[in-house]
């Protein structure tokens, strides 16, 4: 008896998980159609409180020392994520899927093809309105301690190019001065210059609150400009990148407009149209400095720099006094004597 008793309930056992089986699976695919209407809207107001949360953070972020908690960055990267997820894998087949379906949506003509997809729709709509639920917070921003105003970038010593060093200096700190050209042939230290610059705002004391360094080069693009300047402003995300430009300029602008800003571009080779990037020209109202390198002077001109300053070759007496303190403090030695050229007449150095 005990043991009838026992194989009656092994069978009963196994007809119940069949059964839940079967509906489970029929379930999927009679209830699709209703699964991917509910995901749509489900979706779209988890994109709406998404943006809604985006705009609050980046609100935010506009006050000194204001920074977007790791919670919710990391929720906006969920959304994200699972938006571009739901966007490839069920709304790209949605209308093939449907129109596999038969009997009023209760059968399909391919039955396992809409079981497997109907499961992913209805998984699909568990985890966006999970999302939903966890995106509702108290607060999205909170003050960070005090940082660097710069990361400092390594560099090579400005030798010999002090001078031009503390001129350029002095008109970063006039109030009057906002627009700032350094041009010079290729080589002559451009660079160089415009990165101790960078340095120097965490050296000395000053009153701007950002400071923003990036290479423009050869045959830039605007979109590229916005991007790297993003970047540098809260303004990375994969939905922002994806905008138009005229939207990306309205989005840079409204930031940089509640800053005291400096903006650094090495190596333009051709003008910027700054208005198309989001960032007005520099006046004495608006007090922030844009300092820019190039190889042409005319390109100087043509950004309607206020001060237009030659980085040039240094002189035969400069180059002389350089390598002699250079051979003083360095392991120099072995490379003296020094000669002259014999067509140049400039300075050589045996190495």
């Amino acid at each position: 008896m005990g043991s009838a008793l026992s194989i009656s309930l092994s069978c009963d056992a196994i007809v119940s998980r069949c059964w839940d089986s079967i509906f489970g699976r029929v379930r999927y695919v009679r209830k699709l159609q209703e699964n991917l209407q509910a995901l749509t809207t489900s979706l779209q107001e988890l994109k709406s409180l998404k943006n809604d949360v985006q705009r609050e953070v980046e609100l935010a972020e506009r006050q000194p020392r204001l920074k977007r908690i790791e919670q919710v960055n990391n929720w906006i990267l969920s959304v994200e994520a699972l938006e571009t997820e739901i966007n490839e894998v069920i709304v790209s087949h949605s209308t093939q899927e449907i129109e596999k379906l038969c009997c009023g949506g209760y059968c399909s003509k391919n039955y396992r093809s809409s079981y497997k997809y109907g499961k992913k729709v209805a998984r699909k709509l568990v985890e966006v309105e999970a999302l939903k639920s966890k995106g509702v917070f108290e607060e999205v921003a909170t003050e960070s301690l005090p940082t660097a105003l710069v990361d400092v970038i390594p560099s090579e010593p400005t030798v010999g190019m002090e001078s031009i060093f503390d001129q350029v200096w002095r008109h970063v700190e006039d109030e009057q001065m906002g627009m700032i050209g350094l041009y010079g042939m290729g080589g002559v230290g451009k660079t160089t210059l415009l990165t101790h610059i960078h340095n120097n705002f965490n050296r000395t004391r000053n009153d701007f609150n950002l400071v923003i360094w990036i290479v423009v080069s050869k045959g830039h693009k605007i979109e590229v400009i916005q991007d790297k300047i993003g970047e540098k402003i809260g303004l990375s995300s994969g939905e922002w990148k994806h905008k138009e430009q005229h939207e990306k300029a309205k989005d840079i602008f409204g930031i940089l407009n509640t800053k005291k800003f400096v903006l650094l571009m090495d190596d333009l080779w051709e003008p910027v149209k700054l208005t198309e990037v989001g960032v007005l020209a520099p006046d004495s109202r608006n007090k922030f400095k844009i300092v820019f390198t190039t190889r042409s002077e005319e390109v100087c001109g043509q950004m309607d720099a206020q001060k237009k300053i030659k980085v040039g070759c240094l002189t035969w007496e400069k180059a002389w006094s350089v390598a002699v303190c250079h051979w003083h403090s360095s392991q120099w030695a072995g490379s003296w004597p020094a000669r002259k050229h014999p067509k140049s007449g400039s300075m050589q150095f045996k190495s």
